[in-house]
């Protein structure tokens, strides 16, 4: 994974942060490996990319998965993905997912281009939104309702999968809102490769709302932080894209393989950054 842009704004505005008590207490990862541990948890899912690695999405409507938009781009030739070769495992949990289902079309947000870098554009513009070929219609697999975007200080969580934890999700229930600046937010919640679009969790009302999405991970000052997209009215704009006539349905090759759990996905995801 190639090095990239450093996100200056953004990280020396949480420079002088990382040791305040307010982001000494975050909670460890905890894997959500036993069916109570997960349920609530069961609209989060693994995304198998094209046999060629994962990625972490999450429901937000029956039909529709929110992600990073860097995960649709194969890495060495930065062409987009077939959506169709795109499978979300809902819930997925040591070889079973709560619902299967593959992507009929996909969109990524109009201001984000894909070339590998890291910069402050392409994390606040860093999201996607994949329609499934059928809505999931469990009771288990509640779709998440999204949020206003977080304030520096605000405590939030994330759901993630990752390379070294591709089988079972693993859930950080306290970490924080280092800085926000120019729709990217700086936070400390622990991730690693894999855990690319996935969902941060607002707990200010009676269920976890998503607040933003993972893009990339970075460093500063020897400390780890993570970076995402502040979601704020983009989903309304990936909405419509998504329902435009001439849409950006994308038409698959002949011969295109579809993904199928088993593969062996290969070690992609979250991209890093590193001050």
């Amino acid at each position: 994974m190639r090095i990239s842009k450093i996100i200056t704004a953004a990280l020396v505005a949480v420079s002088g942060v990382l040791a305040t008590p307010s982001f000494a207490q975050d909670s460890r990862l905890e894997r959500l490996e036993t069916l109570d541990a997960g349920r609530k948890w069961d609209a989060v899912g693994r995304l198998d990319l094209n046999g060629q690695g994962l990625c972490t999405g999450a429901l937000i409507a029956p039909d529709l998965v929110l992600t990073a938009a860097h995960c649709l781009f194969d890495p060495d030739t930065s062409v987009q993905f077939d959506p169709t070769t795109i499978e979300f495992l809902a819930g997925w949990r040591n070889g079973r997912a709560s619902a299967y289902r593959s992507v009929q079309r996909a969109t990524v947000h109009p201001s984000y281009v894909y070339n590998g870098e890291v910069s402050s554009g392409h994390v606040r513009n860093d999201i996607a939104l994949l329609q499934l070929q059928r809505p999931i219609r469990n009771t288990t697999v509640i779709p998440f309702e999204t949020d206003a975007r977080p304030r520096k200080g605000d405590k939030i969580g994330v759901v993630s999968y990752a390379h070294d934890r591709a089988e079972v999700p693993s859930l950080q229930e306290v970490c924080g809102i280092m800085a926000r600046q120019r729709g990217v937010l700086v936070m400390s919640c622990d991730v690693d490769f894999g855990s690319s679009g996935a969902p941060v969790f607002s707990f200010e009302t009676d269920t976890p709302r998503i607040v933003s999405v993972i893009s990339a991970k970075a460093e500063v000052k020897g400390e780890r932080v993570s970076l995402g997209a502040s979601l704020a009215e983009d989903l309304d704009l990936l909405r419509a894209n998504l329902t435009a006539r001439n849409g950006s349905t994308f038409q698959a090759p002949v011969g295109a393989r579809r993904v199928r759990v088993g593969d062996g996905p290969g070690e992609t995801g979250a991209k890093f950054v590193k001050p």
